[in-house]
């Protein structure tokens, strides 16, 4: 990191979230230049002037929360978990569709009886010490285990939580769950309703740093526009077809005649050059979402598209990013 790059972002420093995280980048376009993997500072080529660190995904909260750093990439869990009472933390984007996961409650199998908070209540108040709950959030699993009105004693852990119940120094557990494989494997069960909080990856911002420094401001946008161009184009795929016709309008009625072939706001249409004698060609090219490309290309074939050309799309650009002027409305 250079002495010019006064505005930094934070990424997780290790595990799934890091690879997760730098492979989204990547693919929108912010590919991460790490000179050494051992090495906590990285370069963004595609914005020089913005520095990246990497931090543990607890740590990225709180830097951003003190405004050691402008920017962060965590998980929804630690930022709820380690934000604070005082607002400092604005969130840019909810959701990039990666690092799910849900902070839930899990009890023994041989809790036969309990299989949801309601019953969970009921055996607690059975007990004679409060049900004690190993957890690496304490602030969530609190906050819930007392709306619910469950007495309980948190049990801080570090390591793997899964084994508490078995080794006998926590009853139950409070954990995040993805597949819930390891779950089954240790003999515990999730409580449907015993869902603490959902979580995926979500990028954050200091509040005071996008008000009073401009640059910083400035790289919101920046980057909300790379991100959610790429996130509108990812599930898109760029369409190319040629098509006879006696004029322009011709082809587009056509074309407004099927379902997935409308594009964005309409097809692009341009005609082809011919040799003297030959019918009219027209190139058609739409925007048509990946999970309908069979019945988008079934579609041009019926109305006698042929030499069709099917390329992924890096970006789609909007006008303005939806989530830079929803920033906008939360900072004012």
């Amino acid at each position: 990191m250079t002495s010019q790059q006064t505005i930094r972002l934070s990424l997780p420093s290790k595990g799934r979230l890091e690879i997760d995280a730098l492979e989204f980048l990547s693919a929108a376009g912010l590919k991460i230049f790490k000179p050494n993997p051992r090495q906590y500072q990285a370069e963004l080529p595609a914005l020089p002037e913005l520095g990246v660190i990497f931090q543990r995904p607890g740590d990225i909260v709180v830097s951003v929360r003190q405004g050691s750093i402008d920017f962060g990439i965590t998980g929804l869990d630690m930022l709820e978990e380690k934000r604070g009472d005082d607002d400092e933390i604005i969130i840019l984007h909810d959701s990039l569709g990666f690092g799910s996961c849900a902070l839930t409650l899990a009890v023994p199998e041989t809790w036969k009886t309990v299989t949801d908070i309601a019953s969970l209540k009921d055996y607690t108040a059975s007990l004679k010490n409060p049900v004690r709950v190993a957890t690496k959030f304490p602030v969530l699993t609190e906050r819930f285990l007392n709306q619910n009105n469950i007495s309980h004693t948190l049990i801080a852990a570090e390591g793997t939580l899964e084994s508490a119940p078995t080794i006998g120094y926590a009853d139950m557990i409070s954990d995040l769950v993805s597949s819930g494989q390891t779950l089954i494997d240790n003999r515990l069960r999730p409580l449907p309703d015993g869902v603490i909080q959902k979580s995926q990856a979500v990028i954050i911002a200091n509040r005071k740093a996008l008000q009073a420094r401009p640059e910083v401001l400035e790289m919101a946008r920046r980057l909300l526009e790379y991100i959610e161009a790429h996130m509108r184009a990812k599930d898109n795929l760029l369409v190319i077809a040629n098509m006879r016709g006696d004029s322009l309008e011709v082809i587009s009625q056509k074309i407004f005649t099927q379902t997935n072939v409308g594009g964005l706001q309409g097809p692009t249409i341009s005609p082809i050059g011919v040799r003297a004698g030959t019918p009219n060609w027209f190139s058609v090219t739409v925007v048509v979402r990946r999970d309908h490309l069979p019945q988008a290309i079934s579609e041009l074939r019926l109305i006698g598209g042929s030499g069709i050309i099917v390329s992924p799309i890096t970006y789609i650009f909007e006008e303005e990013p939806p989530r830079y002027k929803a920033m906008l409305e939360a900072l004012a």
